[in-house]
């Protein structure tokens, strides 16, 4: 068994939806000491934050990624024990195998082999792992960045674990990701009895217009790395359960996945802008997950190819595709930022699994990708 598959095996086996590190931290920091890192266990709330280096100067190279996951769902409907790695058929089963824990266990054996080959390395080697990727992103990642600001450690190049690849291992990298803005809207009506409608306000019949156009517009044509920003309802309720009731209020959710051409105050401006059109009578209120973020060029990009090529013999390919990530709280330091993991097909799924085959070749390339940033 490789030593990636022991550790991806021995991280499986540790029950963590989120923020629950249940020790993940403490067992990749154990590792690490070995060889010379220095740890830093951050705690923010009820999330733990591991900031871990090797090195003291130049270029600072830096593995990001999460111990927790999100909830297994029915453990019925599991195949195996979701919290008990177990390999069928060439496949490692389990809650995080793929999303992200196979991606931790590559990074830090990539580099044991690097620092043991290499201990007097150029530049400092870092590993930024939080506990609260799955959940509000609130005290993991973003803290850490916050931490690193006020201790003027800037980070050159990041590359996070999350599972990128979509038919074989590292066939898309991630280059960047949309941004995602919420928003949680109230259309307020007069309630009423149905057989006397003029008595009553139905925010439903006075949102039909409004929404109609919002889900008409066109925001965006995308450019070269994002695909057009993209409007979606993704709840919607009113009524009291009565058939004979007019609603009093509609309830809505809905999401922005947005590119680099529309800001977020266009899309803010242009929605409220569209309710005051039809005089709607309203409360809104805005969530921003992240705003849209690139690395499109740059040595860590050229580097991360060329090891893919060299390791895999294919030529990737680069997205922004994808739901949010925590590199947009690291991008914005001005960080060069790539996604690269795992084949994301079961993530988040029942029966979650990652390919046993692809693990030790994702921590060659990992390794590959340190050294071609750090040995000149």
């Amino acid at each position: 068994m490789s030593e990636t598959l022991k550790l991806t095996t021995e991280l499986v086996n540790r029950k963590t939806p989120t923020p629950n590190d249940n020790g993940c931290q403490k067992l990749i920091a154990e590792r690490l000491s070995k060889f010379g890192f220095s740890a830093e266990h951050l705690c923010f709330g009820d999330v733990d934050n591991l900031w871990i280096t090797h090195g003291n100067s130049g270029p600072l190279f830096v593995f990001a990624g999460h111990t927790d996951t999100v909830p297994v769902g029915s453990i019925e409907e599991w195949n195996t024990d979701p919290y008990k790695a177990e390999i069928k058929e060439g496949k490692l089963y389990g809650r995080g195998a793929a999303d992200m824990k196979s991606g931790i266990a590559a990074m830090v054996t990539a580099t044991e082999r690097y620092v043991q080959k290499n201990p007097n390395h150029n530049g400092t080697i870092g590993f930024l792992i939080t506990s609260d990727e799955e959940g509000p992103s609130v005290n993991g990642t973003r803290k850490v960045i916050n931490y690193l600001k006020e201790k003027k450690i800037k980070i050159k190049w990041c590359v996070i674990g999350e599972p990128s690849s979509d038919k074989q291992l590292a066939d898309v990298i991630r280059i960047g990701r949309r941004g995602s803005l919420n928003g949680i809207l109230k259309i307020n009506g007069i309630q009423g009895h149905v057989a006397y409608p003029e008595k009553a306000k139905n925010p439903i019949h006075a949102a039909a217009d409004f929404l109609n156009e919002l889900t008409s517009i066109e925001w965006d044509r995308g450019n070269d790395s994002f695909p057009p920003t993209s409007f979606q309802i993704s709840n919607i309720n009113a009524g009291t359960g009565a058939d004979n009731v007019i609603p009093g209020v509609l309830d809505l959710l809905f999401n922005f996945r947005y590119s680099t051409e529309t800001s977020q105050d266009e899309i803010q401006n242009k929605v409220e802008g569209t309710l005051k059109k039809y005089n709607l009578d309203y409360n809104l209120e805005w969530k921003l997950s992240g705003a849209p973020f690139l690395t499109d060029s740059g040595l860590l990009i050229d580097a991360t190819i060329a090891a893919i090529k060299e390791i895999v013999g294919i030529d990737t390919i680069s997205s922004t595709g994808g739901g949010t990530s925590d590199g947009r709280f690291i991008a914005p330091t001005g960080t060069e930022v790539i996604e690269l993991g795992v084949v994301n097909e079961t993530i988040h799924k029942i029966n979650e699994c990652v390919n046993v085959d692809d693990l030790e070749t994702l921590s060659n390339i990992y390794e590959k990708i340190i050294e071609k940033l750090l040995s000149k």
